[in-house]
């Protein structure tokens, strides 16, 4: 079932791709949907049976690397960690493929969209599935290129060229991390499969070894590089400025990328690799630290964007913040539990979004709508569903993932967890504000769309309304469902030793014998107030807006520029980037190496092929005098050589 389940995207891919000239839009869209279909069926199957009846397995399919001491196979590791990634993406990404039939209707290159996501899909299936860190390399880097395809599918768009390219440098980064963190690992275990390094990692536990020339702990310095792999991946903070950008792909793309695929795919590896984390308590606070920042980060800067996508995506960026900082206190359940609800109710958003967007022609920009609910009824409802798990109100399922999250940041007791707690919840006041700005400005009030737009508004097709219909259902069930078997007392068993947690990082441990009541109640207070801040912003008393916006000018001007981390990174990178880039082709290149080079030889030979050809005149008197010239040096060096 899980060979099935990886390969059929792969397969569904293939057809589409190779084949989309002669099958034709609709059969692109049958031959991939379906590939997912059945893939989603026995994803969930897989994820059953290995959950839930224990049958753990390694599937070894063949050796796909064997040289000298390096011998790696091409596996399948079913776990219960990569059966809930199994299942998830399989079925999200069904989803977004059926919305992808109503949504791409008029595109002239339907069969290449529709095999970008298949394939897509599939490395996303090889990287959870990996049985070693080559394995999962391979997958990483299919997601990256993927992500540059599919956020750059419409390249006849400089700006969706730019934001592609964007996406590929900024990860390019990350993943050299991650090449390093990967060599590190091979260099103090000698292999690269998981089983082996996981089993050695305790005794390699305070060792140190060089890097850069310095004595530092082994496994902390080989931690944090697979950490920057996962910072690239996953938008952290520093490594984020991507994310936003990729909003010039498709809204199906956004869906995948935010939702089901990439973003997650560093905290998935964090989660598998916590036997190597746990080991070093230095790094799991550099988790913890960048985890809460990012998520304040990202909230902040959420409140001020004016374009739909936009404002989910940087949603995006910050919910990846807690994921990361739960990761950083060893809590490492509770990080997959909201990724899972997350990618319910994320992938809902932007496929609402999407809804809007195709009602409205194609507008983005929520200062051009306002007065929707009552055109489009359907998508308001579903979109509420998902702001509502989103600010992690009850009984939603954003509510139960988040709430464990900042109850095991509090009771990790440490100070980077208690920083933790405190961001996160002022995040969540911040994302319950900006998710009703939203709403808002998108669905209520008067319209501000010029009238031939505003003629137009219609709800979207059933095609795309059914995935709105199941990932709603799954944005108010998932949590319920799932809180006994990720955080609760059922944890154990569930998770068996797919998840590794040492005795001393007691974070979810402490929750079984209650938190204060403060500390349970507080999120959830956060998220009331800041709906009924935007409320009181955006319906009860509009023109407070204009006047705190103008009253604090340079904030919202910071926030608007998204604390101008763009502008710093090409006055600081990439500007001098291309300056140093132009002096080394100009003179490096140009005037030394082709001066002195195959310009500077093919000049003097010219040169001299000129002189040379002057000597040919015509003239006999001038052949005679030649030959006279000749001779006289001739005779007077044989003269002078016999002399000597």
């Amino acid at each position: 079932m899980a060979i099935l389940a990886v390969s059929l995207p792969l397969l569904g891919a293939f057809i589409a791709g190779f084949f989309g000239r002669w099958i034709g839009d609709r059969g692109a869209q049958i031959v991939t949907c379906a590939g997912l279909g059945l893939a989603a069926i026995c994803g969930v199957t897989t994820f059953y049976d290995v959950a839930f009846l224990g049958h753990d397995q390694t599937q070894v399919l063949f050796t796909w690397i064997d040289a000298g001491q390096l011998n790696v196979s091409w596996a399948l590791k079913l776990d219960t960690l990569s059966a809930v990634m199994l299942a998830m993406v399989t079925v999200v990404s069904f989803v977004i493929h059926v919305y992808s039939i109503g949504y791409m209707e008029h595109d002239p290159s339907i069969p290449r969209f529709m095999a970008y996501l298949s394939l897509f899909t599939f490395f996303m299936l090889m990287l959870v599935t990996a049985e070693n860190f080559a394995q999962m390399f391979f997958g990483w880097e299919g997601v990256g290129l993927c992500s540059y395809l599919l956020i750059g599918f419409w390249y006849d768009r400089p700006s969706a060229d730019a934001a592609a390219i964007k996406a590929f440098v900024v990860n390019r980064i990350g993943d050299f991390g991650f090449a390093l963190g990967i060599f590190a690992g091979f260099t103090l275990f000698g292999s690269l499969h998981f089983d082996q390094v996981f089993a050695a990692a305790p005794g390699m536990a305070g060792k140190s070894f060089t890097f850069l020339g310095m004595q530092c702990d082994a496994l902390t310095v080989a931690c944090i590089l697979l950490f920057i792999g996962a910072m690239g991946k996953s938008a952290q903070l520093g490594l984020h400025t991507w994310l936003p950008d990729a909003m010039e792909g498709p809204t199906p793309v956004s869906a995948l990328i935010h939702a089901a695929t990439m973003v997650t795919a560093g905290v998935f590896m964090l989660c598998r690799l916590s036997p190597l984390f746990e080991e070093s308590q230095t790094a799991l606070n550099i988790v913890v630290v960048v985890g809460g920042t990012t998520a304040i980060f990202a909230a902040s800067v959420g409140m001020a964007q004016n374009d739909i996508k936009k404002v989910i995506a940087y949603s995006t960026c910050s919910q990846l913040g807690y994921m990361f900082f739960a990761v950083g206190v060893s809590a490492y359940s509770a990080a997959m539990f909201h990724l899972l609800t997350h990618a319910f109710f994320k992938a809902l958003l932007f496929l609402s979004a999407g809804s809007v967007i195709h009602a409205m022609s194609g507008e983005q920009d929520m200062r051009k709508m306002g007065g929707l609910w009552r055109l489009i009824p359907i998508t308001y409802a579903v979109m509420w569903i998902g702001s509502l798990s989103l600010a992690g109100i009850p009984p939603f399922s954003g509510y139960f993932s988040k709430d464990v999250i900042l109850e095991a940041s509090w009771s990790a007791g440490t100070e980077v967890g208690q920083y933790a707690f405190v961001l996160g919840n002022f995040a969540a006041f911040l994302t319950a504000f900006y998710s009703w700005r939203l709403l808002f400005l998108t669905f209520h009030g008067t319209s501000r769309a010029d009238h031939d737009t505003l003629h137009h508004v219609h709800e979207s097709p059933k095609v795309m309304l059914i995935p709105l219909y199941v990932l709603a259902a799954g944005a108010v069930v998932v949590g319920a469902l799932g809180h006994h078997w990720f955080v609760g007392e059922g944890a154990h068993d569930f998770w068996r030793n797919s998840i590794v947690v040492l005795s001393n990082h007691p974070a979810l441990g402490t929750l079984e014998h209650g938190v204060p009541f403060w500390v349970t109640y507080l999120p959830l207070v956060a998220g009331l107030s800041g709906i009924a801040l935007a409320w009181y912003a955006y319906i009860r008393k509009p023109s407070v807006r204009g006047a705190t916006a103008k009253a604090f000018e340079a904030l919202y001007l910071f926030l608007l520029n998204k604390w101008y981390f763009d502008e710093i990174y090409d006055f600081f990178i990439v500007r001098p980037t291309f300056w140093l880039a132009r002096v080394l082709w100009r003179r490096g290149d140009g005037t030394v190496i082709d001066g002195f080079g195959p310009d500077g030889l093919a000049a003097t030979t010219t040169d001299l092929s000129v002189r040379a050809s002057r000597l040919q005149s015509g003239y006999v008197f001038q052949y005679a005098f030649a030959m006279v010239i000749g001779v006289v040096i001739f005779v007077t060096w044989y003269l002078f050589w016999r002399g000597a």
